[in-house]
Protein backbone atom coordinates (compact mmCIF):
# COMPACT_ATOMS: atom_id res chain seq x y z
CA UNK A 1 0.00 0.00 0.00
CA UNK A 2 1.45 3.33 -1.06
CA UNK A 3 1.57 6.20 1.43
CA UNK A 4 -0.10 9.40 0.37
CA UNK A 5 2.32 12.11 -0.57
CA UNK A 6 2.19 15.46 1.23
CA UNK A 7 1.23 17.07 -2.06
CA UNK A 8 -1.64 14.61 -2.51
CA UNK A 9 -2.91 15.20 0.99
CA UNK A 10 -2.82 18.96 0.42
CA UNK A 11 -4.70 18.54 -2.88
CA UNK A 12 -7.38 16.39 -1.24
CA UNK A 13 -7.72 18.89 1.58
CA UNK A 14 -8.07 21.76 -0.89
CA UNK A 15 -10.76 19.88 -2.85
CA UNK A 16 -12.62 19.04 0.36
CA UNK A 17 -12.52 22.67 1.48
CA UNK A 18 -13.75 23.79 -1.94
CA UNK A 19 -16.67 21.35 -1.79
CA UNK A 20 -17.46 22.44 1.76
CA UNK A 21 -17.41 26.11 0.72
CA UNK A 22 -19.80 25.37 -2.16
CA UNK A 23 -22.22 23.64 0.21
CA UNK A 24 -22.02 26.50 2.70
CA UNK A 25 -22.66 29.11 0.00
CA UNK A 26 -25.58 27.09 -1.38
CA UNK A 27 -27.01 26.74 2.12
CA UNK A 28 -26.60 30.48 2.68
CA UNK A 29 -28.48 31.36 -0.51
CA UNK A 30 -31.17 28.81 0.33
CA UNK A 31 -31.46 30.32 3.81
CA UNK A 32 -31.73 33.84 2.37
CA UNK A 33 -34.34 32.67 -0.12
CA UNK A 34 -36.35 30.94 2.59
CA UNK A 35 -36.07 34.00 4.83
CA UNK A 36 -37.40 36.25 2.04
CA UNK A 37 -40.20 33.78 1.32
CA UNK A 38 -41.17 33.60 4.99
CA UNK A 39 -41.01 37.40 5.28
CA UNK A 40 -43.24 37.75 2.22
CA UNK A 41 -45.76 35.26 3.60
CA UNK A 42 -45.79 36.96 7.01
CA UNK A 43 -45.85 40.57 5.75
CA UNK A 44 -46.53 42.85 7.53
CA UNK A 45 -44.47 41.81 10.54
CA UNK A 46 -44.34 45.29 12.13
CA UNK A 47 -45.70 48.80 11.71
CA UNK A 48 -45.63 49.88 8.06
CA UNK A 49 -45.11 53.56 7.30
CA UNK A 50 -45.97 54.99 3.91
CA UNK A 51 -43.86 58.07 3.25
CA UNK A 52 -45.40 60.81 1.11
CA UNK A 53 -42.81 63.32 -0.16
CA UNK A 54 -45.46 66.06 -0.35
CA UNK A 55 -47.77 67.79 2.10
CA UNK A 56 -51.26 66.84 3.32
CA UNK A 57 -53.95 67.31 0.68
CA UNK A 58 -51.62 66.67 -2.24
CA UNK A 59 -52.57 63.98 -4.77
CA UNK A 60 -49.95 61.47 -3.49
CA UNK A 61 -51.20 62.08 0.05
CA UNK A 62 -54.83 61.37 -0.94
CA UNK A 63 -53.82 58.18 -2.76
CA UNK A 64 -51.54 57.04 0.09
CA UNK A 65 -54.37 57.36 2.59
CA UNK A 66 -56.66 55.29 0.37
CA UNK A 67 -53.99 52.58 0.16
CA UNK A 68 -53.32 52.64 3.91
CA UNK A 69 -57.05 52.42 4.64
CA UNK A 70 -57.32 49.38 2.38
CA UNK A 71 -54.27 47.68 3.93
CA UNK A 72 -55.59 48.36 7.43
CA UNK A 73 -58.86 46.66 6.53
CA UNK A 74 -57.01 43.68 5.06
CA UNK A 75 -54.64 43.37 8.03
CA UNK A 76 -56.61 44.63 11.07
CA UNK A 77 -53.98 43.31 13.48
CA UNK A 78 -51.19 45.43 11.96
CA UNK A 79 -50.50 49.15 12.04
CA UNK A 80 -50.15 51.35 8.95
CA UNK A 81 -49.45 55.06 8.97
CA UNK A 82 -48.88 57.87 6.48
CA UNK A 83 -45.86 60.08 7.08
CA UNK A 84 -45.74 63.37 5.16
CA UNK A 85 -42.15 64.41 4.48
CA UNK A 86 -42.27 67.30 1.98
CA UNK A 87 -39.28 69.25 0.78
CA UNK A 88 -36.80 69.67 -2.08
CA UNK A 89 -39.40 68.95 -4.79
CA UNK A 90 -40.13 65.51 -3.34
CA UNK A 91 -36.48 64.51 -2.95
CA UNK A 92 -36.52 64.60 0.87
CA UNK A 93 -39.28 62.04 1.36
CA UNK A 94 -38.11 59.84 -1.52
CA UNK A 95 -34.62 59.80 0.01
CA UNK A 96 -36.13 58.62 3.32
CA UNK A 97 -37.60 55.62 1.47
CA UNK A 98 -34.33 54.95 -0.37
CA UNK A 99 -32.35 54.82 2.89
CA UNK A 100 -34.86 52.77 4.91
CA UNK A 101 -34.47 49.10 5.83
CA UNK A 102 -35.45 46.93 2.83
CA UNK A 103 -37.85 44.72 4.79
CA UNK A 104 -41.26 45.95 3.65
CA UNK A 105 -41.79 48.16 6.69
CA UNK A 106 -41.19 51.40 4.75
CA UNK A 107 -42.98 52.24 1.52
CA UNK A 108 -43.57 55.47 -0.34
CA UNK A 109 -46.03 57.06 -2.74
CA UNK A 110 -44.17 59.19 -5.25
CA UNK A 111 -44.49 60.76 -8.68
CA UNK A 112 -42.44 61.33 -11.81
CA UNK A 113 -40.50 64.28 -10.35
CA UNK A 114 -38.53 62.55 -7.57
CA UNK A 115 -38.43 59.25 -9.47
CA UNK A 116 -37.19 60.52 -12.82
CA UNK A 117 -37.53 64.20 -13.78
CA UNK A 118 -35.46 65.56 -10.89
CA UNK A 119 -32.39 63.85 -12.32
CA UNK A 120 -32.50 66.58 -14.96
CA UNK A 121 -33.49 69.44 -12.65
CA UNK A 122 -30.93 68.90 -9.88
CA UNK A 123 -27.17 68.69 -10.31
CA UNK A 124 -27.04 66.11 -7.51
CA UNK A 125 -29.62 63.92 -5.77
CA UNK A 126 -29.09 62.27 -2.35
CA UNK A 127 -30.22 58.95 -3.86
CA UNK A 128 -30.03 57.17 -7.20
CA UNK A 129 -33.62 56.56 -8.42
CA UNK A 130 -32.38 53.73 -10.65
CA UNK A 131 -30.63 51.78 -7.86
CA UNK A 132 -31.95 52.95 -4.50
CA UNK A 133 -35.67 52.76 -5.32
CA UNK A 134 -37.67 49.62 -6.13
CA UNK A 135 -40.94 50.28 -8.02
CA UNK A 136 -43.76 48.22 -6.48
CA UNK A 137 -46.83 49.11 -8.54
CA UNK A 138 -48.47 52.02 -10.28
CA UNK A 139 -51.34 53.40 -8.25
CA UNK A 140 -53.30 55.90 -10.35
CA UNK A 141 -53.02 57.67 -13.64
CA UNK A 142 -55.21 60.70 -14.22
CA UNK A 143 -55.51 63.76 -16.41
CA UNK A 144 -54.51 67.17 -15.27
CA UNK A 145 -57.01 69.92 -15.94
CA UNK A 146 -57.00 73.54 -16.99
CA UNK A 147 -59.17 75.31 -14.41
CA UNK A 148 -60.26 78.93 -14.01
CA UNK A 149 -61.99 81.11 -11.48
CA UNK A 150 -65.67 81.20 -12.61
CA UNK A 151 -65.94 84.94 -12.00
CA UNK A 152 -62.78 85.61 -13.98
CA UNK A 153 -63.85 83.45 -16.94
CA UNK A 154 -65.99 86.19 -18.45
CA UNK A 155 -63.15 88.68 -18.08
CA UNK A 156 -60.75 86.29 -19.81
CA UNK A 157 -63.17 85.87 -22.71
CA UNK A 158 -63.61 89.65 -23.01
CA UNK A 159 -59.84 90.12 -22.90
CA UNK A 160 -59.53 88.01 -26.04
CA UNK A 161 -61.29 90.79 -27.97
CA UNK A 162 -59.12 93.55 -26.50
CA UNK A 163 -55.90 94.89 -27.90
CA UNK A 164 -52.55 93.71 -26.49
CA UNK A 165 -52.16 97.03 -24.67
CA UNK A 166 -55.20 96.27 -22.50
CA UNK A 167 -54.09 95.63 -18.93
CA UNK A 168 -56.97 93.20 -18.36
CA UNK A 169 -54.94 90.72 -20.39
CA UNK A 170 -52.52 90.29 -17.48
CA UNK A 171 -53.58 87.26 -15.43
CA UNK A 172 -52.04 85.00 -12.80
CA UNK A 173 -51.45 81.47 -14.03
CA UNK A 174 -50.56 78.73 -11.50
CA UNK A 175 -48.97 75.36 -12.13
CA UNK A 176 -47.01 72.68 -10.32
CA UNK A 177 -43.48 71.87 -11.49
CA UNK A 178 -44.70 68.39 -12.39
CA UNK A 179 -47.13 69.92 -14.88
CA UNK A 180 -44.63 71.88 -16.97
CA UNK A 181 -45.74 70.04 -20.11
CA UNK A 182 -49.32 71.06 -19.51
CA UNK A 183 -48.48 74.53 -18.29
CA UNK A 184 -46.67 75.16 -21.57
CA UNK A 185 -50.10 75.51 -23.14
CA UNK A 186 -50.31 79.04 -21.72
CA UNK A 187 -47.72 80.04 -24.31
CA UNK A 188 -49.52 78.56 -27.30
CA UNK A 189 -50.90 80.96 -29.89
CA UNK A 190 -54.47 79.96 -29.05
CA UNK A 191 -54.09 81.25 -25.48
CA UNK A 192 -51.98 84.24 -26.46
CA UNK A 193 -55.19 85.49 -28.02
CA UNK A 194 -56.64 86.16 -24.62
CA UNK A 195 -53.91 86.72 -22.09
CA UNK A 196 -50.33 87.25 -21.23
CA UNK A 197 -49.85 84.99 -18.24
CA UNK A 198 -47.76 85.68 -15.18
CA UNK A 199 -46.92 82.09 -14.26
CA UNK A 200 -46.01 80.92 -10.79
CA UNK A 201 -45.45 77.43 -9.43
CA UNK A 202 -47.65 76.31 -6.52
CA UNK A 203 -48.59 72.98 -5.01
CA UNK A 204 -52.14 71.86 -5.96
CA UNK A 205 -53.82 72.74 -2.61
CA UNK A 206 -52.34 76.25 -2.69
CA UNK A 207 -53.13 76.66 -6.40
CA UNK A 208 -56.78 75.65 -5.88
CA UNK A 209 -57.09 78.18 -3.04
CA UNK A 210 -55.49 80.88 -5.21
CA UNK A 211 -57.98 80.26 -8.03
CA UNK A 212 -60.99 80.19 -5.69
CA UNK A 213 -59.90 83.49 -4.12
CA UNK A 214 -59.17 84.92 -7.59
CA UNK A 215 -55.56 85.58 -6.59
CA UNK A 216 -54.89 83.47 -9.67
CA UNK A 217 -57.35 83.27 -12.53
CA UNK A 218 -56.14 80.07 -14.15
CA UNK A 219 -54.30 76.91 -13.06
CA UNK A 220 -53.05 73.56 -14.32
CA UNK A 221 -53.90 70.97 -11.66
CA UNK A 222 -54.27 67.22 -11.14
CA UNK A 223 -57.92 66.38 -11.74
CA UNK A 224 -58.32 64.75 -8.31
CA UNK A 225 -57.33 67.98 -6.56
CA UNK A 226 -60.03 70.12 -8.17
CA UNK A 227 -63.07 67.99 -9.12
CA UNK A 228 -64.89 68.46 -5.79
CA UNK A 229 -64.44 72.24 -6.01
CA UNK A 230 -65.66 72.17 -9.60
CA UNK A 231 -68.75 70.20 -8.58
CA UNK A 232 -69.45 72.86 -5.95
CA UNK A 233 -69.08 75.63 -8.55
CA UNK A 234 -65.99 77.16 -6.92
CA UNK A 235 -63.88 76.63 -10.05
CA UNK A 236 -64.60 75.93 -13.71
CA UNK A 237 -62.72 73.16 -15.58
CA UNK A 238 -62.04 74.09 -19.20
CA UNK A 239 -60.16 71.05 -20.52
CA UNK A 240 -58.36 67.82 -19.62
CA UNK A 241 -54.81 67.03 -20.72
CA UNK A 242 -55.18 63.42 -21.86
CA UNK A 243 -55.72 62.12 -25.39
CA UNK A 244 -59.30 61.09 -24.66
CA UNK A 245 -61.96 62.66 -22.46
CA UNK A 246 -62.07 61.42 -18.91
CA UNK A 247 -65.01 59.09 -18.14
CA UNK A 248 -65.39 61.06 -14.90
CA UNK A 249 -65.51 64.41 -16.71
CA UNK A 250 -67.31 63.40 -19.92
CA UNK A 251 -68.51 66.92 -20.74
CA UNK A 252 -65.04 68.45 -20.49
CA UNK A 253 -63.12 68.55 -23.80
CA UNK A 254 -59.48 67.63 -24.17
CA UNK A 255 -56.90 70.37 -24.71
CA UNK A 256 -56.43 69.03 -28.23
CA UNK A 257 -60.16 69.37 -28.92
CA UNK A 258 -59.88 72.95 -27.70
CA UNK A 259 -57.09 73.59 -30.19
CA UNK A 260 -54.12 73.32 -27.84
CA UNK A 261 -51.78 70.54 -28.96
CA UNK A 262 -50.65 69.38 -25.50
CA UNK A 263 -50.96 65.86 -24.07
CA UNK A 264 -49.93 64.70 -20.59
CA UNK A 265 -51.18 62.60 -17.73
CA UNK A 266 -50.38 62.46 -14.04
CA UNK A 267 -49.30 59.25 -12.39
CA UNK A 268 -48.01 58.11 -9.05
CA UNK A 269 -46.86 54.79 -7.74
CA UNK A 270 -45.86 52.79 -4.71
CA UNK A 271 -42.11 52.45 -4.09
CA UNK A 272 -39.84 50.58 -1.67
CA UNK A 273 -36.14 50.69 -0.77
CA UNK A 274 -33.97 49.39 -3.57
CA UNK A 275 -32.79 46.11 -2.00
CA UNK A 276 -36.23 44.94 -0.89
CA UNK A 277 -36.54 41.23 -1.85
CA UNK A 278 -38.70 40.62 -4.91
CA UNK A 279 -40.92 38.17 -3.02
CA UNK A 280 -41.86 40.90 -0.53
CA UNK A 281 -42.40 43.43 -3.33
CA UNK A 282 -44.63 40.96 -5.19
CA UNK A 283 -46.69 40.29 -2.06
CA UNK A 284 -47.21 44.01 -1.41
CA UNK A 285 -47.91 44.68 -5.09
CA UNK A 286 -50.60 42.00 -5.15
CA UNK A 287 -52.31 43.39 -2.03
CA UNK A 288 -52.19 47.00 -3.22
CA UNK A 289 -53.30 46.18 -6.77
CA UNK A 290 -56.38 44.52 -5.29
CA UNK A 291 -57.11 47.64 -3.22
CA UNK A 292 -56.63 49.98 -6.19
CA UNK A 293 -58.97 47.91 -8.36
CA UNK A 294 -61.67 48.60 -5.79
CA UNK A 295 -61.06 52.35 -5.69
CA UNK A 296 -63.29 54.37 -8.00
CA UNK A 297 -61.24 56.32 -10.50
CA UNK A 298 -58.24 53.99 -10.60
CA UNK A 299 -59.32 51.72 -13.43
CA UNK A 300 -56.17 52.30 -15.43
CA UNK A 301 -54.25 50.10 -12.99
CA UNK A 302 -56.28 46.98 -13.78
CA UNK A 303 -54.43 43.76 -14.53
CA UNK A 304 -52.07 41.29 -12.83
CA UNK A 305 -49.94 42.85 -10.11
CA UNK A 306 -46.66 41.77 -11.77
CA UNK A 307 -47.75 43.29 -15.09
CA UNK A 308 -48.68 46.56 -13.40
CA UNK A 309 -45.35 46.65 -11.57
CA UNK A 310 -43.47 46.08 -14.82
CA UNK A 311 -45.43 48.81 -16.59
CA UNK A 312 -44.70 51.15 -13.68
CA UNK A 313 -40.96 50.47 -14.02
CA UNK A 314 -41.15 51.09 -17.78
CA UNK A 315 -43.00 54.36 -17.22
CA UNK A 316 -40.30 55.61 -14.83
CA UNK A 317 -37.67 54.62 -17.39
CA UNK A 318 -39.44 56.57 -20.14
CA UNK A 319 -39.75 59.61 -17.90
CA UNK A 320 -36.01 59.85 -17.25
CA UNK A 321 -35.08 59.10 -20.87
CA UNK A 322 -33.84 55.54 -20.47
Amino acid sequence: MQAASPHGTFLMTEVALYQLAKRLIAALFLSLGLSAAVAAQNWPTKTVRVVVPFGPGSTPDIVARLVVEGLQQKYPGSAFLVENKPGASGNLGTDAVAKAAPDGSTLGVSIGGPLAINILLFSRLPYDPRKDIAPVTQLVSQPSVLAVNPGAWGQLCCAADCGPENESRQIQFCFNRKWLAVASCHGSHRLEGWCTACARALRPPQAVTAVIRNDAQMACLPAISVTSQAAAGAVKILAVSTVRRSPYLPDVPTLKEAGVDVEADAWNGLIAPGNTPKLIIDAISSDVAEIIRQVEGARETRGPADGVGRLFSERIARADGR
